[in-house]
């Protein structure tokens, strides 16, 4: 049987293992042995309030604390906490509580007298450069929006 693609740079190079591209990487690496800590390392300081889920009462040795639990998005995640982590809910929750923040986090721009920037903040110079006609699909449906918002909401003349 002859051939026909052997001129082909590369036909066949899956045929031998040796030569295919990521053949060094099929192999397994070796096992690394049981961990054993000659000096144990000094535990993370809590600085801010933890929250711990019910499967795993310990706290972990490395953990965030950037982003502590506060206002209603953090009584939001405290709730989330009580349940275990393979229910919906729990994550779903979480979801909300990061929706929430977003808000909590806007309210606080404007309580504060900085006007937050929405539009550079969710992309939209990239998505005018890369994505012209979505933009202007985006701004159309904007404005049918609020015109429609505006119609439903002026003061009717009798």
């Amino acid at each position: 049987m002859q051939n026909h693609h052997a001129h082909i740079v590369g036909w066949g190079a899956d045929l031998d293992r040796t030569k295919r591209p990521a053949y060094p990487m099929e192999r397994t690496p070796p096992r690394l042995g049981p961990l054993r800590w000659t000096d144990p390392p000094e535990p993370q300081r809590r600085g801010v309030e933890i929250l711990l889920s019910n499967e795993r009462p310990k706290i972990t040795p490395v953990f965030g604390t950037t982003c502590p639990p506060r206002g209603l998005s953090g009584t939001i995640r405290r709730r989330a906490f009580g349940f275990s982590e393979n229910d919906l809910r729990h994550w779903l929750m979480l979801l909300l509580a990061d929706r929430v923040d977003v808000g909590e986090g806007l309210i606080e721009d404007l309580a504060s007298g900085q006007l937050p920037r929405v539009y550079s903040e969710m992309g939209g110079a990239a998505e005018l450069r890369h994505n012209p006609m979505g933009a202007a699909k985006k701004v159309l449906a904007c404005t049918a929006l609020l015109g429609l918002a505006y119609l439903a909401l002026r003061p009717r003349r009798r």
